[in-house]
């Protein structure tokens, strides 16, 4: 991979943000940077050794120069499409406002006809004003009046309609999930945080890791008992990919089999662990502040803004 592609790579994410977590703070972060550097390369001293620290320091401002600059870049970009953005909201502001104005003045116009012409006296044969008289009641067919009676009825919803609106509001005030996660009946149970998901296996007693077969890829995974082949506890590919290297499995009490798995995307919630699964409302999920009260403050609010963003994409509104 040329240095070119590493400006926007983040396969590191995970880990850097575990560096950001054990520092607490950008100067300990790149002081942690930068004392790899002179302890384990020849960066501050040059291949040759001789040359000094000035090729460093210029090498590292030219790269900061350029993060800058891509940085000051998105900024002006973000701010073209916000004010494209405002400019399309005024514009359909302006087009309600003027729909409004015309549709006001027709029923102001409306209005006046209807209030000169009811000023208008209208005199009959016998001299007297034969526009005060009611109108003779319309006498109505039987089938004019079940039309009406069909459509009074079709206002109403029906007792199946207000039912299931009953219970989608219900499901809606439900509480969130447990662990924010998850079980599958007979398999296993789940919980997640924002960077990684832990799925429990229930075993038979004195269950060993030797008598188990764990594998995992980064978009499946295989669980079952060598003395059960070629039957498996599970066998799925994942709702989400994962980062193999960074997720492992344990054998915990002799009767249960615990697997990490690292997110591949941590600024998302997961729905569930494996394709096919009973899913999960992520809209209620509920991160835990204690996890990102550990963080200072300028890493908790990155955190923090992922999260909102992911509240809003699963409610298909803005980020």
């Amino acid at each position: 991979m040329s240095s070119n592609n590493y400006m926007d790579d983040d396969r590191f994410d995970g880990l850097y943000l575990n560096v950001a977590q054990s520092t607490r703070g950008i100067e300990p972060m790149l002081d942690s940077v930068f004392s790899f550097l002179r302890r384990k390369t020849d960066f501050f001293a040059g291949p040759s050794g001789s040359e000094g620290t000035g090729p460093a320091v210029e090498k590292v401002n030219e790269v900061l120069k350029k993060h800058v600059d891509i940085y000051e870049a998105g900024l002006k970009k973000k701010k073209k499409e916000e004010e494209a953005r405002k400019k399309k909201l005024e514009a359909k502001k302006k087009q309600k406002a003027e729909a409004e104005r015309k549709k006001k003045e027709a029923e102001a116009s409306k209005k006046k006809e209807e209030e000169e012409e009811e000023g208008v006296i209208e005199m009959g044969d016998d001299g007297f004003d034969a526009s005060a008289a009611p109108p003779a009641p319309v006498p109505q067919s039987p089938a004019d009046t079940q039309k009406v009676n069909d459509e009074t009825t079709a206002e109403k919803p029906s007792a199946a309609e207000a039912a299931a609106k009953k219970d989608e509001e219900e499901d809606d005030d439900g509480p969130p999930p447990i662990g924010n996660g998850g079980s599958v009946p007979g398999k296993y149970t789940w919980t997640q945080t924002l960077s990684e998901v832990t799925v429990t296996v229930p075993l038979p007693p004195n269950t060993r890791g030797r008598d188990l077969n764990v594998t995992f890829t980064k978009k499946h995974l295989s669980v079952g008992l060598k003395s059960q082949k070629p039957n498996k506890i599970v066998d799925a590919a994942f709702h989400k990919a994962i980062i193999c290297d960074d997720s492992f499995w344990t054998v915990e009490d002799n009767n249960h089999l615990v697997i990490n798995l690292q997110k591949l995307n941590q600024m998302e919630w997961w729905e569930c662990v494996c394709v096919g699964d009973p899913m999960i409302d992520v809209k209620k999920v509920q991160p835990e502040n204690s996890n990102l009260g550990d963080l200072d403050g300028e890493t908790r609010q990155t955190v923090e803004k992922m999260m909102f963003d992911q509240r809003q994409k699963a409610a298909v509104l803005p980020t």
